[in-house]
């Protein structure tokens, strides 16, 4: 913007220099044929004068776009960052239509400097691309049959009407209703010692265990039917499929956690009563946690 205002003065400023020098060299030629002796007195005079009236015309050209009681005059091009700052005030102002909403030379603070200066500063916006960390990728390794009970003993159960787990405390001769769970391992690109990732189904059927929520709702837990076993056997934690994992977390002697995958502060627990499905709940709810995940050849405590 001060490039442009100062080449429109100059290429002004030379236009009009041109007309009083062909002027003045014709006033000149006149007094050289009448006395050689003065040239150098002449010549003097007349710059001088060239000097005036190119200031007077700068004057009379900007002056009735400046405020009563401030003029602008150009004498040289800016050199310092401070003359600068003053040609672009004097800028501000000549852009101002209305005189009476410029300041004058006694208001104009430190605070208006600043503004002039931050409106014609250009914003540059830089966008940078983020790229998503890669999806995790979960290898089943192995199979393994287990019995489980949660820490109130109580055994599970399955309801094929509601398609549920249930906790039932199971009295003699009543074993048969209880269901074993077949848990498969998988290999977790980031091993924890604490857990270990692991799909749940039951043991004789397609029915697995899984977490998945609908909308703003809580997650819950659900037996699925799985038709194709082998669509296990790989979950990328980006896929549906990463809703039948869970992780599986040791708190005690014989005594686990079974955590979402995808909703890793929901546990699978028990209600205090008996006879009731198996749910999700978050850590600090009134339902049991914990469930004694026994392995074949393992024995629970207090037994042989």
């Amino acid at each position: 913007m001060v490039s442009s205002l100062n080449q429109e003065l100059c290429g002004r400023l030379r236009h009009r220099q041109g007309k009083r020098q062909n002027n003045t060299d014709r006033t000149t030629e006149g007094i050289l044929t009448k006395d050689t002796n003065t040239i150098p007195d002449l010549l003097t005079l007349t710059e001088k004068k060239m000097e005036s009236e190119m200031k007077c015309n700068v004057t009379e050209m900007w002056s009735h776009k400046m405020p009563m009681g401030l003029d602008l005059e150009v004498t040289h091009h800016p050199r310092t960052m401070k003359h600068v700052v003053n040609l672009i005030i004097a800028i501000e102002r000549l852009k101002g239509s209305n005189s009476e909403l410029l300041l004058s030379a006694s208001e104009f603070r430190d605070e208006n400097l600043l503004s002039f200066v931050l409106e014609n500063i250009v914003e540059e916006k830089i966008v940078f691309e983020c790229a998503s960390a890669a999806p995790v990728q979960y290898t089943k390794t192995a199979d393994y049959q287990c019995s489980v009970t949660d820490s109130e003993k109580r055994s599970l159960v399955l309801v094929q009407n509601s398609m549920e787990l249930h906790a039932v405390m199971l009295q003699g001769g009543a074993e048969n209703r209880k269901v074993h769970l077949n848990m498969a391992t998988y290999v977790d690109p980031a091993p924890s010692a604490e857990a270990q990732t692991v799909a749940l189904g039951i043991k004789g059927t397609k029915f697995y265990l899984s977490c998945h929520r609908d909308g703003d709702n809580d997650p819950t837990l659900h037996l699925e039917t799985v038709e194709n076993s082998a669509n296990l056997a790989r979950i990328s934690s980006d896929s549906e499929m990463v809703r039948f994992l869970f992780y599986k977390q040791d708190t005690g002697l014989n005594l686990s956690t079974l955590v979402s995958v995808p909703y890793n502060n929901w546990y699978i627990s028990t209600a205090k009563e008996n006879n009731k499905p198996l749910g999700m709940c978050l850590e600090n709810a009134r339902r049991h946690r914990n469930f004694n995940i026994q392995l074949p050849g393992e024995t629970t405590e207090g037994q042989a």
